[in-house]
This record gives structure tokens, C-alpha cells and sequence, in this order.
């Protein structure tokens, strides 16, 4: 298992927030995903074997989002 937090722009409300974690969790292989208001931040555990951090990074920009790169 890969812990990764991505900076997410755009998440402006709790139905924001659900739907950036139903975004990833509907994928094979994430295991969680944990977004905070607050900070903007998403938690993801994930099998590294099944999918990738870009992957997830699309899933989110695929759901309406912009991940912040540094």
C-alpha cells in the first residue's frame, strides 16, 4: 500500500468533498480517500500494482477538479 495527499483545487463545500472520494474509491485499487475542505487536501491509500498516482490525479481532474502540481 502507497499514501499519497494531493492538493486539490476547486472543493468548495462538503458535496464537493463526497465527490472527489467517490471519484477515487470507485477505482480498483484505492483503498481510501480522505478530502478535507479545509486545506484542499486529498489522502489516498492505494496499491501501487493497480493503480497509479496519475491515475488517481486524472480521476479527480475527471470529476470537475485541478490537482496542484508543485
Amino acid at each position: 500500500m502507497k499514501h499519497v495527499q494531493i492538493k486539490v483545487d476547486g472543493m468548495t463545500c462538503g458535496g464537493c468533498v463526497n465527490s472527489v472520494q467517490n471519484a477515487l474509491t470507485s477505482h480498483e485499487g484505492v483503498k481510501s480517500a480522505k478530502a478535507t475542505l479545509d486545506t484542499g487536501l486529498v489522502d489516498v491509500d492505494f496499491d501501487p500494482a493497480v493503480i497509479g498516482q496519475v491515475e488517481i490525479e486524472n480521476a479527480i481532474e475527471g470529476a470537475g477538479f485541478d490537482v496542484v502540481r508543485s
